[in-house]
């Protein structure tokens, strides 16, 4: 039997702790009393500098920064990060999965612990292009994050390519630094004219992402190898990512930003089983990448073809097999379950406002709320599981695929 490093004990114990202490000591809505009041007040006073930028509104305007703001979209992300692996460039792919994964739980978490409004609309001129703009309008606003999400992944889009390249100098690092510069401040300034920000959420997404960044790069390596070569790799991090889900704080009214992180934690366990067990096969340093001889541009779009679809259904599958096997072992198990979406007829709670009333209550709560003849929601373990098997699907059965049909 394989040790278990001391570590990994001494980090999952840590999380436990805290999910403990911040739910004995209401740790969530102390802090929310102290940066809630100093938030809404820059928000409100940043008003006046959203209505003075939206007064050159335009339709072109619009349209360039409701498209730039894709570039950090799920949307965007969902097919950027599988055509990475796919192009053998593994090792920036997973790194890319695992730093957004990280920005989404740690940002969203902000978002809720501060749970500060959003520019006022209708005062504000407010844009919603797409279905994800729509939702994303109704998370808080503090940070921003497409604003810290941009600064991590041009960031370390920008430190890959330069580690990578031969015979750089200083004008390819200043050109390479301009560019990152321009798209974040693109990237600022269009949450802030589509009034999804305000001024100060622009500012606190771009410390926190400066301040992510500067982490990751920091403990990068040490995770990449932990991810290709560690001990309990892939127990471990099913264990990191549950109890995350426990970890994570209530919000003052709830928003979809759990679901969010509970769909990123689903990637990053998935990514990581994923190369875990097929490192040595699909991932390693020395697989052919995009436009060697190897992998040609048409067999890179043969991978699309085949890889797109077998992605979707696994997703489906994925989603399909958690929504019948979960409810059996929860009733095994003897664990009271609901579901708010996925499965109509496990609706437990008969009334929306006692539904919103349960979940206010922080997890380590709804636990001990068993007792009271309540029920967990069963949709985070469907998309938490959905979209493990998505990732895994990415990363395992479509490399081998790829492999067995010489692609």
């Amino acid at each position: 039997m394989e040790s278990i490093p001391g570590w990994q004990v001494l980090s999952l114990c840590g999380i436990l702790s805290w999910i403990v202490i911040s739910s004995m000591f209401n740790v969530t809505q102390k802090l929310r009393s102290l940066t809630q009041p100093w938030v809404s007040r820059h928000v409100i006073s940043d008003t006046l500098i959203i209505l003075q930028i939206q007064k050159y509104h335009h339709g072109l305007l619009d349209a360039l920064f409701s498209g730039i703001s894709c570039v950090v979209s799920v949307p965007f992300y969902t097919c950027f990060l599988p055509f990475l692996f796919w192009s053998g460039h593994g090792k920036l792919a997973r790194q890319m999965t695992l730093l957004i994964a990280f920005c989404d739980y740690l940002g969203n978490c902000i978002k809720d612990v501060v749970s500060a409004p959003r520019p006022n609309s209708p005062l504000v001129r407010r844009v919603t292009a797409t279905k994800d703009e729509k939702e994303n309008a109704l998370e808080y606003g503090f940070p921003s994050s497409h604003t810290l999400n941009t600064v991590c992944f041009s960031g370390y889009l920008l430190h890959y390519v330069l580690s990578y390249t031969q015979n750089r100098d200083a004008s390819m690092e200043l050109a390479g630094f301009t560019i990152v510069c321009l798209l974040v401040g693109l990237i600022g300034l269009g949450r802030i004219y589509l009034g999804m920000h305000s001024v100060v959420d622009i500012i606190g997404g771009l410390a926190l992402g400066l301040a992510i960044l500067a982490f990751w790069l920091t403990v990068n390596e040490y995770i990449d190898n932990f991810i290709v070569s560690g001990q309990n790799v892939t127990s471990f991090w099913a264990a990191f990512s549950f109890l995350l889900l426990f970890a994570y704080p209530t919000p003052e009214i709830p928003t979809p930003s759990f679901e969010y992180h509970t769909a990123f934690s689903g990637v990053a366990l998935g990514i990581v089983t994923g190369i875990q067990q097929t490192y040595l096969q699909f991932h390693h340093e020395n697989v052919p990448r995009i436009f060697s001889p190897q992998l040609s541009i048409p067999i890179f779009l043969g991978r699309i073809l085949v890889g797109i679809p077998t992605i979707i259904l696994v997703k489906f599958c994925s989603k399909a097999l958690a929504k019948w096997s979960l409810p059996i072992v929860a009733n095994t198990l003897g664990i009271p379950i609901r579901s708010t979406s996925y499965i109509p007829a496990l609706s437990a709670l008969s009334s929306g406002k006692k539904s919103d009333e349960v979940k206010q209550l922080g997890y380590l709560q709804k636990l001990f709320f068993i007792s009271r003849k309540d029920s967990f929601d069963v949709d985070t373990g469907i998309r938490l599981l959905q979209y493990a098997g998505l990732a895994w699907s990415v990363v395992d059965l479509v490399p081998s695929l790829f492999s067995h049909l010489s692609l």
